[in-house]
């Protein structure tokens, strides 16, 4: 499988240990994202909703492509590349 790197966000980095980035295997951006949560709880309840899918405030981007615009969690990853977790931002 090949190996992602996976850009946290500052507020999730308390998951990680304060790490701002995290290399993991994956074949496709959900395996990757499974694979987050496995080596580091909680990160699934933080960007899955109830059902397996992206919570709607939660945006990955791969290789600066939005996943909702490509195969979603299927999205495949290739070895290199970078996955990024962008909380949408809100306001009035």
């Amino acid at each position: 499988m090949p190996s992602v790197s996976v850009r946290i966000p500052t507020q999730l980095r308390s998951l990680t240990g304060g790490l701002a980035e995290v290399v993991l295997d994956g074949a496709t951006v959900g395996d990757v994202l499974r694979a987050l949560d496995v080596s580091h709880p909680g990160f699934g309840e933080r960007i899955f909703d109830e059902a397996g899918k992206l919570r709607r405030f939660v945006n990955v981007f791969v290789a600066e492509e939005d996943v909702r615009f490509l195969d979603g969690l299927d999205t495949p990853v290739t070895a290199g590349q970078v996955l990024s977790i962008v909380p949408a931002v809100a306001g009035g």
